[in-house]
């Protein structure tokens, strides 16, 4: 029988283990997104840029065409890495991309987490690419998406069958924090659970104006 230690498994997400690249969230390629409302898909890729960007995760830009067909990353984005200059791509596949090798080599991490448009070429290209040369793949599943829900779905499908992890963007930010009593995090998390969310967003307002709750306690 295995004995019960109390620490985190060794496939959980931390602030220092991984590398997010975020791809494509542009407008052009948003138009044709239909597996996910266009406000929800901001609010999330909104999340998951401010998780980021509060634990210090190394994070790479990344857009394919912006001047010439798909326009700018988005505001979401923009406003959470406004020094942030994005590598911009004719490849589909991110990975195919020299930059982005170098980036990821550079940075040292060997587990990536991906999210982008769209999630059955500008996904499974890097995550399959990245499996096959020994990178762990994440994929916040809901800060992506496609022209169809079956696109979608079948990517995801795709790349669970090869090998990588599906996640949604909250569950990224609460499992980058993991613990309510580290306090150094703790505020800005809960600030970004409010605006972005959702309902459990709602909850803590809730909780905190009825009766000051505080999860560290």
């Amino acid at each position: 029988m295995p004995t019960a230690i109390a620490k985190p498994g060794q496939t959980l997400l931390n602030p220092s283990n991984h590398t997010l690249i975020m791809i494509d969230h542009q407008s052009q390629m948003a138009f044709a997104t239909k597996s996910i409302d266009p406000v929800q898909l901001r609010n999330n890729v909104a999340l998951v840029s401010k998780a980021a960007k509060e634990f210090k995760v190394p994070t790479i830009l990344t857009t394919v065409a912006e001047k010439s067909f798909s326009g700018p990353i988005f505001n979401e984005i923009k406003e959470v890495f406004p020094n942030e200059t994005a590598i911009d791509r004719t490849t589909m596949n991110t990975w195919e991309d020299s930059r982005i090798a170098e980036r990821v080599n550079a940075i040292g991490k060997d587990k990536i987490v991906l999210a982008g448009l769209w999630t059955s070429v500008c996904i499974v290209g890097p995550a399959l690419s990245a499996l096959d040369q020994g990178f762990e793949v994440y994929v916040i599943t809901d800060a992506s998406g496609d022209v169809s829900d079956e696109a979608h779905e079948r990517a995801v499908e795709r790349m669970v069958q090869a090998g990588a992890r599906p996640m949604t963007s909250l569950q990224y930010l609460l499992e980058l924090q993991r613990d309510w009593a580290r306090g150094e995090t703790y505020d800005e998390t809960v600030a970004t659970a409010i605006v972005n969310g959702g309902g459990y967003g709602l909850g803590l307002i809730y909780a905190k104006s009825m009766f000051n709750a505080s999860e560290g306690h």
